[in-house]
């Protein structure tokens, strides 16, 4: 199978700096946004690593994995901690589709009457 054949290729992730190359300005503004975003805070670059790797799942991003997986585990989070905050991502995720069947049950009510 060739690189070509799917949709995520591991090796785009080291690509990532290029994605200014048709819109130069906005990606200075973007790259510059994120570096601001991932500073110490009011939480830590440590504590903003475990958050992206949550959200990464929650968003199902592959590049975003692989990086914050690394980065996670460089920042000193351990595979339990990077798996339960996996969990809490998938729970958010679950629940948020799950609190939507109101909407479903209100409909059956509504068209049950």
């Amino acid at each position: 199978m060739s690189n070509t054949s799917h949709y995520y290729n591991a090796h785009d992730l080291a690509k990532f700096n290029e994605i200014g190359s048709f819109q130069p300005s906005l990606a200075e503004k973007f790259f510059a946004y994120y570096g601001e975003v991932f500073q110490d805070g009011a939480l830590t670059a440590r504590e903003k690593a475990l958050i992206a790797l949550a959200v990464a799942h929650a968003v199902q991003c592959p590049y975003c994995i692989d990086a914050y997986t690394t980065e996670s585990y460089s920042k000193g989070w351990n595979e339990a901690q990077m798996m339960e905050a996996v969990h809490v991502a998938a729970a958010i995720r679950g629940g948020a589709s799950l609190v939507h069947s109101v909407q479903m049950m209100n409909k059956v009510k509504e068209i049950a009457m």
